[in-house]
């Protein structure tokens, strides 16, 4: 097949187009992927600003019975994996899940140490660094939010629990969504975007070949078998329109082939006329 040149021809076309959609599909598969990540971050930083509004009217009157229903209410939404509030040293004040209340949290977890890395914790940090994923005990993808929250003048200065002015934050929310539906359509738009490549690398490189086929490879044949059937007979004839360049060459190769029979022809009379002058 290489060694005609319809192999050389179509053979690195398809190679060329085939790594230009890979190319392509990896790195709009990434954009697409990231936007996506970016927009189940920004929702799960929307539901804990709403978690936290929810609460906050629970924490200023200090009735933890109402801020426990409030969690578990939302933890039974769709979706939601978890809910927990931490207290400023880290102990889990109230939790969709009983258990884990009064539980002490490692700081130097994955989710903690972005802000408590250093001996003074970060008092805010952009919405993506607030976010983690990882796989629960049943195997589920999870993607975390923690959201610290701030000592305000209301806090502050409520008559049931006084915090310090000075004292920044209050605890942190932790609150956890599925990333079952993400994955689902991640791998939605990556089977959708795999089917679209394919149909574009057959439709292109069929494209590719009927033109090639059409411009280059049909007249190329068309001028092989001129130059065949002009060695094989006697008499030659003028050479059909040819496009492009090949017409110039089938007519190069027309005169050319002229010139050769004169030639041959008068050394065919030589020959004979020195063989009648010898046999004289």
């Amino acid at each position: 097949m290489f060694d005609k040149i319809a192999g050389r021809a179509l053979v690195p076309v398809g190679i060329v187009v085939t790594g230009f959609l890979v190319v392509c599909f990896v790195l709009l598969y990434a954009a697409i992927k990231n936007v996506v990540i970016r927009d189940s971050v920004g929702h799960a930083n929307n539901l804990a600003g709403i978690v936290l509004k929810s609460t906050r009217y629970a924490m200023m009157k200090s009735d933890g019975e109402l801020n426990s229903t409030i969690i578990r209410n939302i933890s039974e939404q769709k979706g939601v994996e978890h809910v927990r509030i931490f207290n400023k040293k880290g102990v889990v004040a109230f939790s969709s899940k009983p258990e884990e209340v009064n539980r002490q949290v490692d700081k130097k977890t994955e989710g903690c140490v972005v802000c408590h890395e250093k001996a003074d914790a970060k008092t805010s940090v952009g919405n993506m660094q607030k976010a983690r994923t990882f796989k629960n005990s049943a195997g589920t993808e999870v993607m975390a939010i923690m959201t610290p929250i701030y000592n305000e003048p209301e806090c502050a200065n409520a008559a049931c629990h006084v915090h310090p002015a000075s004292q920044k934050i209050l605890g942190t929310l932790d609150i956890g969504l599925s990333r079952e539906a993400t994955l689902a359509s991640l791998a939605s738009i990556r089977m959708e975007m795999l089917i679209f490549s394919l149909l574009t690398l057959v439709l292109t490189i069929a494209g590719v070949i009927t033109l090639l086929k059409m411009i280059v490879l049909v007249p190329m044949q068309k001028l092989q078998e001129y130059t065949e059937r002009s060695e094989r007979n006697s008499t030659l004839s003028h050479p059909t329109d040819l496009p492009y360049e090949l017409d110039k060459i089938a007519k190069s190769y027309y005169f050319i082939r002229i010139k050769l029979n004169e030639i041959e022809r008068q050394s065919a009379k030589t020959v004979d006329g020195v063989s009648a002058c010898r046999n004289k």
